[in-house]
């Protein structure tokens, strides 16, 4: 994980909410709601994921310090919910960081894709890049673009449930998704590639897909990008012994999926 961008002292707020899934005295993995930016930047210094988890947990992150990310391992998008693992103590972080690094950490996301992917399970490796784009209301933006320049990434996917045809207001497909490689954005890249880019998504999209959806009244507007992080595995840092958490689809993204006919009514 890149460095957070300045050194500061991180300032604690305890309005920032997330709930705690798990907690032992070595770390602690917590589910972020979307919306909610994982660690202080540009415009969120203080409302931050990381900035709630100091009003709870400072000393002991103020103890882990900026070269040990105040014991954050990963990230996700702001408007990506789910699971993330933080260190509370230095041994922690260390093992968990080797693991990271050696891709021994399990982690798979559902998504909520336009279309249907052909075939149903496959494996993505397009290499990705980095880039500047425009930004949607000033200065730039960082996405990644699919370039033989780029770096290794490595998806894999499995359509758990699909619909298509007349019966339906949109043909879409719930996917589970699994990382090896974490590349910034790598399924909402990826899910494009393959032409069936994530609900909701704004970044990566394809303008024939979000014209025909905006273009029809029976298709229900998402309520915001259709991506969680519902299942995190690792070994546990001093058991050595391999550990698993899971979050279930959320509510809205749960709803959304009813009324593309993902899911049963009810």
């Amino acid at each position: 994980m890149a460095d957070i961008p300045f050194k500061l002292a991180i300032k604690p707020n305890d309005h920032v909410k997330f709930e705690i899934v798990h907690e032992e005295a070595e770390f602690l993995v917590v589910l972020k709601p979307a919306g909610l930016v994982t660690q202080p930047g540009k415009g969120h210094t203080t409302d931050s994921l990381l900035n709630g988890l100091f009003a709870r947990y400072g000393k002991l992150l103020q103890n882990l310090g900026v070269k040990r990310d105040w014991g954050l391992l990963h990230r996700l998008d702001k408007d990506t919910s789910g699971l993330l693992v933080i260190a509370k103590m230095p041994n922690a972080y260390d093992q968990l960081r080797r693991d990271f690094e050696d891709r021994k950490i399990d982690k798979e996301y559902l998504a909520i894709i336009h279309g249907v992917p052909k075939p149903l399970q496959g494996v993505v490796q397009a290499r990705l890049k980095e880039v500047n784009v425009p930004g949607p209301e000033w200065g730039t933006v960082k996405k990644s673009a699919i370039s033989r320049q780029g770096e290794e990434a490595l998806s894999t996917y499995r359509v758990m449930a699909h619909v298509e045809g007349p019966a339906h207001p949109a043909a879409a497909s719930l996917v589970q998704v699994k990382i090896k490689t974490g590349r910034l954005h790598q399924i909402r890249a990826h899910m494009m590639f393959l032409g069936t880019p994530v609900w909701g998504d704004d970044l990566y999209t394809l303008p024939a897909v979000a014209g025909a959806a905006a273009k029809s009244a029976k298709v229900p507007h998402p309520p915001r990008l259709c991506l969680h992080a519902f299942r995190l595995g690792f070994k546990h840092p001093i058991s050595g012994k391999w550990v698993h958490y899971e979050s279930p689809l959320p509510a809205d993204l749960g709803g959304f999926a009813r009324k593309l006919g993902l899911l049963p009514a009810g």
